[in-house]
């Protein structure tokens, strides 16, 4: 392959979200190892890539907040998703925009949920910046390490892809959990149904209530 169609392939699986590019990456990897291909810029181009996309995903939720929000609230998977991600990113802040990127559909959620929330720019590409360089390394770094420890292409990518299957699988019962824990928690703070409190869909995020919905934590993410 050319070399330049190899960067933009890269470039193309990279910067959209939901294209599968796993063996891809590996393969980039096993390329660097034999010396087929220089591995600091495959990493440049990777993080950079999947960087940019990130910021486009967020400067779009940021920009069309209120749409994106209707987008988000047809689906009551999408809605959950972005309900947990603010939270959480309203809580934690960059480490939680650092550790989302690795949970499933992690990329996408907290880009959306940092531009509705107007979480400020600065910050979200810092935590997005070292996720996606840490990305980058792991899913590139795999296939390098891979074909070096066992020597044979074909091995090297099928440790790759077992390693980056474990790790997704991890990352969903992670998130699954989190989920539960959230729904058994909801009642004990009284719930959004409860509280009678209102939330203003004005891009901060930010949520009011009376009564017992006063102080719930859970209660001050987006309106979605």
């Amino acid at each position: 392959m050319d070399v330049l169609a190899f960067y933009g392939l890269l470039v193309l699986t990279t910067l959209p979200p939901l294209v599968p590019n796993s063996a891809l990456l590996v393969s980039a990897g096993v390329l660097a190892s034999r010396g087929e291909a220089f591995l600091p810029l495959i990493l440049l181009v990777v993080a950079a890539s999947a960087l940019l996309g990130d910021l486009l995903m967020y400067l779009v939720a940021r920009r069309f907040g209120e749409p994106v929000r209707r987008w988000m609230r047809r689906n009551p998977r999408r809605r959950a998703l972005l309900e947990w991600t603010s939270q959480r990113i309203q809580r934690y802040g960059v480490p939680f925009v650092i550790a989302v990127r690795f949970l499933p559909s992690g990329r996408i959620a907290g880009a959306l949920a940092s531009g509705v929330l107007r979480y400020p720019v600065r910050k979200y590409m810092l935590g997005a910046g070292i996720a996606e360089v840490s990305w980058a390394t792991y899913s590139v770094g795999l296939g390098y390490l891979g074909s070096a420890a066992a020597g044979r292409p074909l091995y090297a990518a099928g440790i790759g892809l077992g390693v980056s299957c474990a790790v997704a699988a991890v990352g969903t019962a992670i998130q699954w959990a989190a989920r539960r824990r959230a729904l058994r928690e909801a009642p004990k703070g009284g719930g959004e149904g409860e509280s009678g409190g209102t939330c203003k869909g004005d891009g901060e995020g930010t949520c009011k209530g009376d009564g017992a919905g006063r102080g719930d934590r859970a209660s001050s993410v987006v309106a979605v």
